[in-house]
């Protein structure tokens, strides 16, 4: 009985880790999630995610892997998973001469899978979609007026609420389909204010309220050679999402001695539709025995595709490459030596980038991102043996120098917990 308990109450206290830390999903710090609909969280599952976020040819019955809905046909047939998890990141913002600090926590996710039939595996989750935070001041001085400070702020993010199902084929053979609800709201702030108390400074403000259905399309086959040895493939195929669009503008003017709106320049309303670009993608892995996985993925996405009818933004994007590489290795998953059953994970990621902000159209600048991550999963004997709890540190480098931009290196602490429990048995009463 005191061993049930425990395991409530760690399962809570995990759940509401994640929710409590939610909140802080607006205190990121990157003047390069003005751009689109904010920077890309790109989550993937805790395991995968020290992997360099592979995912598309991995399946694994007691983790989640909502990279590839696919992947849920392996779900154990008698078993509960949950998984939660969190972030913590160091950022350092900098040019050729100046830099800037900046630390701050974001949500992971929160998920579960289960059995449905013989054939079909469900999934259910809720997960950070992209992020909007920046802070910029700019101070010039106007002939006639004096010193004024430019400054230019955003805020707030999208969330993706999906539901994952998957289907055996037959041997080896899987197909999914993730059905996801996005939904949240960008706000942007700019605003003039003048040095002195006899003017009166401007302010303005839009707001895009953003919420839709996407669609992504799974398969996945994997083939045992020579019983030891096991290879797997993997495609997803994501469409190009139409979300709906409200923007909201405001503009106003204030004094100095108070923000307060006095007087009102402009207020509107329009809708409009956001056009999300498709997206293809595959991966290759390798597994030996229950020892050794090695897995690579490649994702096309086509963001010059990018659209939204409110003409909020008019940025210029490019179509993106990235590239995964990971490996998760086990000493003995059967030991009875504890040390030898945890699981060790590196992984490393490269993206080209599809955002381009230069204004030069002769300049095709884009702020690429590579990263290497490292893990570690370890067993929870205060749950079931395929309970864990996973450790993940990541490196990685955003952006550049070059052309006058910034670049980005940041640091990333992520602790997930996976609980596994047997569903659909009688327990015996002593």
């Amino acid at each position: 009985m005191l061993k049930h308990t425990y395991k409530k109450i760690v399962a809570v206290v995990a759940v509401l880790l994640s929710f409590l830390i939610a909140p802080a999903q607006n205190d990121i710090s990157s003047p390069y999630s003005m751009y689109g609909v904010g920077l890309l969280s790109n989550v993937t599952t805790g395991a995968y995610d020290a992997m360099g976020k592979v995912g598309y040819a991995m399946q694994d019955p007691y983790l989640i892997n909502f990279k590839n809905p696919a992947s849920y046909a392996a779900f154990d047939s008698l078993s509960f998973i949950g998984d939660v998890a969190f972030s913590i990141y160091s950022s350092t913002l900098s040019t050729s001469t100046l830099s800037q600090k900046a630390t701050y926590a974001r949500p992971g996710y929160f998920t579960f899978g289960l059995p449905v039939t013989k054939h079909w595996r469900t999934s259910v989750g809720v997960m950070p979609f992209s992020n909007l935070g920046y802070s910029i001041s700019d101070s010039k001085t106007v002939e006639n007026v004096g010193d004024v400070t430019y400054l230019y702020g955003g805020s707030g993010g999208l969330y993706q609420i999906y539901w994952g199902n998957a289907f055996k084929i037959c041997k080896g053979l899987s197909l999914g389909l993730n059905a996801s609800y996005i939904f949240g709201n960008l706000n942007y702030t700019r605003s003039a204010a003048i040095d002195g108390e006899n003017f009166f400074n401007a302010m303005s403000s839009r707001t895009l309220d953003l919420d839709g259905i996407y669609l992504s399309a799974g398969l996945q086959y994997f083939v045992a050679v020579k019983g030891k040895h096991r290879l797997g493939f993997g495609v997803v195929y994501e469409n190009s999402a139409y979300i709906w669009a409200r923007q909201t503008d405001f503009a106003y003017t204030y004094t100095t001695s108070s923000e307060s709106p006095s007087d009102t320049a402009r207020y509107s309303t329009s809708k409009g539709n956001l056009q999300l670009p498709q997206s293809i993608g595959g991966g290759f892995s390798y597994q030996y025995k229950d020892k050794l996985w090695v897995t690579a993925d490649v994702t096309w996405q086509n963001w010059k595709k990018f659209h939204l009818s409110t003409e909020a933004m008019s940025e210029n994007f490019s179509n993106a490459m990235s590239y995964s590489v990971g490996i998760q290795f086990i000493p003995d998953a059967t030991s009875s030596n504890y040390a030898k059953k945890i699981r060790l994970r590196i992984g490393a990621r490269y993206s080209t980038g599809y955002i381009n902000p230069s204004t030069n159209s002769s300049d095709n600048t884009t702020i690429s991102d590579f990263s290497v991550s490292a893990g570690i999963g370890l067993p929870l004997k205060l749950f079931t043996s395929n309970s864990s709890i996973g450790i993940m540190f990541e490196y990685g480098s955003m952006g550049t120098h070059q052309n006058n931009l910034l670049k980005e290196n940041y640091f990333r602490f992520s602790l997930h917990f996976t609980l596994q429990e047997k569903w659909y048995q009688r327990v015996k009463l002593d």
